[in-house]
């Protein structure tokens, strides 16, 4: 199994948490999204993921290439077929606000502070992108604490790590670097201090990664 990724995207590290959560061995392999501008656009890659994003997820089954992108996706896809801790809990509707939660960040926020948006905010409309992604960032978070505030306990949803708190991690280190005050989101970072105590966490952060970056 490889997945393809970047030290410091947060839709990697989802994933990176995910495998080292379940126990699931996996070979890194790089892709800078920053050198000679960005190798996520190079035609090896694209042949990989036409969105020209990471993270990808590479595995054989039955004798065949199998590739998933998205990292919702790709946990998904992990927490079916993979043994270990769940990140989708059985019940259906807890499932859904597992998802709901999950995806305030991934299509709510995330993308609004991704690196191709904030090149564009900055050289296509000449704005400040630090701003731009403080504005729509805190919003969302904004939101996300209040959503937690009804399902979390120990983790944002109940007692266990489910999807949500894969994203929640990340989306909170991204934060800290965009200058989002978080001082509005005493559930948010309850629950990240819970997460940040686990092997899990350790193992997936920028700084342990193979490409990490000074």
């Amino acid at each position: 199994m490889k997945l393809y990724n970047y030290w410091r995207s947060s839709a990697s590290w989802r994933v990176r948490y995910a495998l080292a959560h379940k126990g699931i061995a996996y070979e890194y392999v790089a892709v800078s999204l920053v050198k000679e501008g960005g190798e996520q656009h190079g035609d090896a890659y694209r042949a990989l993921n036409p969105m020209r994003q990471v993270p990808t997820l590479e595995w054989v089954e039955g004798g065949e290439v199998m590739r998933l992108g998205q990292s919702l996706a790709i946990i998904e896809h992990l927490d079916a077929t993979c043994p270990g801790p769940a990140l989708l809990p059985a019940m259906p509707f807890v499932r859904a606000k597992v998802r709901q939660l999950a995806e305030i960040v991934n299509a709510g926020v995330q993308p609004l502070q991704n690196l191709e948006v904030m090149r564009f905010v900055r050289e296509e409309l000449k704005g400040d992108p630090v701003a731009w992604a403080r504005h729509f960032v805190g919003r969302g978070v904004e939101a996300l604490e209040a959503e937690a505030a009804h399902t979390a306990s120990r983790y944002l949803v109940g007692d266990e790590v489910t999807m949500a708190d894969c994203c929640l991690v990340p989306q909170l280190y991204a934060c800290r670097r965009f200058g989002v005050d978080l001082g509005g989101c005493p559930t948010l970072l309850r629950v990240e201090a819970n997460l940040q105590a686990l092997d899990a966490y350790r193992a997936s952060r920028p700084e342990a990664q193979p490409d990490a970056q000074p």
